[in-house]
């Protein structure tokens, strides 16, 4: 009786631990967004060598996080604006701290937004990337031609995610995105996503541990 118990306790507060991964809030979302930080920092740089950034470039970072990769993408791009948005007030929050400084300067903004809705002009960035969020949008190819949107011609897309499905040797991850409700795709159905959402030159790299990258180019 005892074990059950404990059972029914610790399984609901795992989930909800879980799902602050989905959409971090209040004092946990903000330790969760800053430990984010930090455990996808080397994912995100793998990523984005997948990605040319030019020095002027107008970037997104869709799901911006604690604003790692927005920081990254500014010192990539020092002449060029990058902006972040996210769901979450509570990353929002982290990712403005984060760069306080490039924000200062005017070559960083972060907003509060959704994927399915981005509040930007149709042919806006160069470039548009989103680590380790893509998994958790409500409906993945309306998402990516909302995404499509504001790409300005020849702009890349990049799908940068620490888990494909036919790539992951780890059987948690069979266990954990079910309870996250997050999208577990194989490679293949990464590449017929993006290619369905109207991305040209779509193409997905992988590295042992299962770690991918998702790129493709709106047409000329």
């Amino acid at each position: 009786m005892r074990r059950l118990v404990t059972l029914l306790i610790a399984v609901p507060l795992v989930v909800w631990l879980l799902r602050q991964c989905r959409k971090p809030s209040g004092v946990l979302g903000a330790r969760v967004v800053r430990a984010m930080n930090i455990a996808h920092a080397a994912l995100t740089d793998w990523g984005l060598s997948h990605v040319k950034v030019g020095r002027a470039d107008t970037i997104l970072d869709v799901g911006c996080g604690g604003g790692r990769t927005v920081q990254r993408l500014a010192t990539l791009a020092p002449e060029g604006k990058v902006w972040g948005v996210d769901y979450s007030s509570a990353s929002v929050a982290a990712s403005q701290r984060t760069n306080a400084d490039a924000i200062a300067a005017g070559r960083v903004r972060i907003e509060l937004g959704s994927v399915a809705a981005l509040p930007f002009a149709d042919r806006t960035f160069d470039v548009v990337t989103a680590v380790e969020t893509h998994y958790y949008w409500p409906d993945l190819e309306a998402n990516l031609r909302e995404i499509l949107r504001v790409l300005k011609p020849g702009g890349t897309v990049a799908l940068i995610a620490e888990t494909v499905r036919d790539r992951q040797p780890n059987p948690l991850y069979f266990i954990v995105m079910p309870l996250l409700g997050a999208a577990h795709l194989t490679t293949a159905q990464h590449a017929e996503l993006l290619t369905r959402a109207g991305f040209g030159d779509v193409a997905v790299d992988t590295r042992k541990g299962g770690w991918m990258s998702a790129t493709g180019r709106r047409p000329v």
